[in-house]
């Protein structure tokens, strides 16, 4: 599938019915996941794996992986609202994605184990370090794990996951997030973000 075929198909997915501040719960731009999931399955992680999407928020990444031919997708959130609208926008799209409830800031979360985890974590403006319990967890469930960070995030990730995982794809993009909460002063605020690939480690996997 082309990658404007997706972007297109990707469109379609509804948003957060009641998007929580504090969470930072930002719609992904149906571009932003095209291009996301594309430069995943560019490199081998996506076509015929598991895949396992953290905090899916309404699913368009978990959606857009299982379009594109991913062999299983779990979504997995905290937010009974969102799960339900992810489970309607992967019934439009005939997209088959499982949809789980869990919290994975909290420790113990059961997390299935998988071929690669993607990701848009927090960036961590309403709550420092937000995005920590995505990467720990990712890199718990896979040996693979691509996540869309704040620009700029490269030194702390690479800092954070020493001894752990290894970066080895860092692609620059642009995040344009709409007017959601009451502090936006713009109908679209352009975020410059990086595609960030992690691969985990021997000593990891410990």
């Amino acid at each position: 599938m082309r990658i404007r075929q997706l972007e297109i198909m990707l469109e379609d997915c509804a948003g957060f019915p009641d998007p929580d501040a504090r969470s930072e719960q930002y719609a992904t731009p149906a571009v932003v996941a095209a291009r996301f999931l594309h430069e995943a399955d560019r490199r081998g992680d996506i076509r015929g794996m598991r895949v396992v999407d953290l905090g899916c928020g309404t699913g368009i990444l978990a959606c857009g992986a299982a379009l594109l031919g991913a062999g299983e997708v779990i979504g997995i959130d905290r937010d009974k609202d969102a799960l339900a609208v992810a489970r309607k926008n992967a019934e439009k799209l005939g997209a088959e994605v499982t949809f789980l409830e869990a919290d994975i800031s909290r420790s113990g979360a059961e997390i299935p184990p998988a071929d690669t985890v993607i990701m848009n974590p927090p960036f961590g403006a309403q709550r420092a370090h937000a995005d920590r319990p995505f990467i720990d967890a990712g890199l718990a469930s896979a040996e693979v794990v691509w996540g869309i960070f704040n620009s700029g995030s490269h030194s702390f990730l690479e800092s954070y996951v020493r001894r752990r995982a290894t970066i080895d794809t860092v692609i620059s993009a642009t995040f344009p997030i709409r007017r959601t909460f009451a502090h936006h002063t713009r109908d679209v605020m352009p975020i410059p973000v990086d595609f960030i690939r992690l691969v985990r480690t021997e000593e990891g996997e410990q």
